[in-house]
């Protein structure tokens, strides 16, 4: 079993209850706006990180990836921070990318839409500055023998 942390939109803000919400986690996957490399060192910290960059975020930065296609523990994952599908949402999130569990943000609500052929899509939430007057959040993706199953977990 892989425990994955899941963040987007930190936007430079990395809140000091996701050390504990992510604790144990295998990796974690950022989902874009991260808003400088300080919130990726802070986040290898907990564990490996993986990121994508998003509309606010410098896309000649080594470190993001335009876009990431992972296999972890029999699981296919897409992550990309949605600004490319112009207003992303789950439904079409799932229609451009094929993976089992596709991983996106710039919305900053958080949104869990589980698809036929086990498939879902995911949206964390904004972990970093409350904008919209949402409220942040991450999500835990555990993964274990080709089945993926995830929370969402509101930062207090």
């Amino acid at each position: 079993m892989t425990r994955v942390g899941l963040i987007s939109d930190t936007h430079g803000l990395l809140r000091p209850e996701v050390a504990a919400l992510f604790d144990g986690v295998d990796r974690i996957l950022h989902g874009g706006d991260v808003g400088g490399g300080d919130v990726l060192a802070q986040l290898r910290r907990i564990a490996p990180v993986d990121a994508v960059y998003g509309n606010v975020d410098d896309t000649a930065d080594p470190r993001l990836h335009s876009a990431l296609d992972l296999a972890i523990d029999g699981v296919t994952i897409h992550v990309s921070h949605g600004h490319e599908l112009g207003h992303p949402t789950p439904d079409l999130a799932l229609a451009r990318y094929t993976a089992q569990v596709v991983v996106f943000g710039h919305t900053h609500k958080a949104v869990v839409v589980r698809a036929p052929r086990d498939r879902m899509a995911i949206n964390p939430g904004a972990a970093g500055p409350r904008r919209f007057n949402l409220e942040p959040s991450v999500a835990i993706l555990t993964l274990d023998g080709g089945r993926a199953d995830v929370r969402i977990v509101a930062i207090r």
